[in-house]
C-alpha cells in the first residue's frame, strides 16, 4: 500500500471585494469568503474540504487588499501552482495574491504582531460610480484639521470599549493598543489609516464614525478623550458603513 501524500502548511494572502459576502467568517445564513476558499480547496484536494484560518474576521460588506490565512494541503502542491490552481476556479471578487510554505506551527491569527485597516470616504457632492462600492460617500465638506485632532487623542493605549459594539461572545479585554490613527485627504478623497496589535468587534468602523462626526462639525474634537474615557458605547458612537473599510495588511 502506498503511503498518503505529506501534508504541508501554506500561508495564502488573499484580497476579496467584500460586497457580496456575508463577512469572511462561515456561519449558517450567508456566503462567507472563507466558506467560498474552503469549497474550493476542496475541489482541488479531492473532496477532503481544508479548513482555512483567517488572521482575522472582517465583517458584511468589508474588504480585503492583503488578508492572511493559513492552511493545511495534501500533496504539497508548489504555491505558485496552488495560486494558479486555485484562482482558476475562485469568483473574480476573491483572489490568492500569494502562497507559501510556512513552518507547521505558523498560525495567521495568533502570529499576527500588527494589522492596518484603510477607511475611505469620498468627499464630495457625487460619488463616481466606479468607486462607489469601496468609498463612504460624505457629501458634507470634512474638517481634516479638526479629524487629525481627535485621531491624535485616539492613539496610544486605553480602554476602548466606547469603540467597538457589542460581538455576542465573551471579550477577555477591551484594552488596546493604537499605534497609529491618521487622516489623510487628497483631492476628494480622505481616508482614515488605522495600526494596531488588534481590534475589537467593529473598532475600525466605529472610530471612523466619530472621526467623520467631527469632520461634519456634529461634534468637537475636544470631546474625543470624554467619550474614549465613559468606556461606555452610546449613540454618540456611529458605526461607519462598511464599503469604505478595506484590511490593508496584517505584519509579523
Amino acid at each position: 500500500m502506498s503511503a498518503d501524500p505529506p501534508t504541508r502548511r501554506y500561508r495564502i494572502d488573499v484580497a476579496y471585494d467584500g460586497t457580496a459576502y456575508a463577512g469572511w467568517q462561515i456561519q449558517p445564513n450567508g456566503i462567507t469568503v472563507q466558506a467560498v476558499l474552503e469549497e474550493t480547496l476542496a475541489r482541488l484536494s479531492g473532496g477532503d474540504r481544508p479548513k482555512v484560518h483567517g488572521s482575522g474576521r472582517t465583517d458584511q460588506g468589508v474588504h480585503a487588499r492583503r488578508q492572511v490565512a493559513h492552511t493545511d494541503l495534501r500533496g504539497g502542491m508548489a504555491p505558485a501552482a496552488l495560486v494558479r490552481a486555485v484562482n482558476a476556479l475562485l469568483p473574480a471578487d476573491i483572489r490568492v495574491v500569494k502562497a507559501a510554505f510556512v513552518d507547521p506551527a505558523f498560525h495567521a491569527r495568533r502570529d499576527a504582531a500588527a494589522k492596518e485597516y484603510r477607511y475611505f470616504i469620498w468627499n464630495g457632492p457625487v460619488v463616481p460610480p466606479f468607486v462607489r462600492r469601496y468609498r463612504t460617500h460624505i457629501r458634507t465638506p470634512l474638517d481634516v484639521e479638526a479629524m487629525r485632532r481627535a485621531a491624535a487623542r485616539l492613539r496610544g493605549r486605553h480602554d476602548f470599549a466606547a469603540f467597538t459594539a457589542n460581538p455576542n461572545r465573551k471579550v477577555e479585554s477591551t484594552v488596546r493598543s493604537l499605534t497609529a490613527l491618521e487622516v489623510r485627504r487628497h483631492g476628494r478623497e480622505v481616508t482614515i489609516v488605522a495600526r494596531g496589535e488588534g481590534f475589537l468587534y467593529k473598532m475600525v468602523r466605529s472610530l471612523a464614525g466619530w472621526l467623520i462626526r467631527v469632520g461634519e462639525g456634529a461634534v468637537p474634537a475636544s470631546q474625543t478623550g470624554e467619550v474614549l474615557a465613559s468606556r461606555r458605547r452610546t449613540a454618540r458612537v456611529p458605526t461607519a458603513p462598511p464599503e469604505g473599510l478595506f484590511l490593508w495588511q496584517v505584519e509579523y
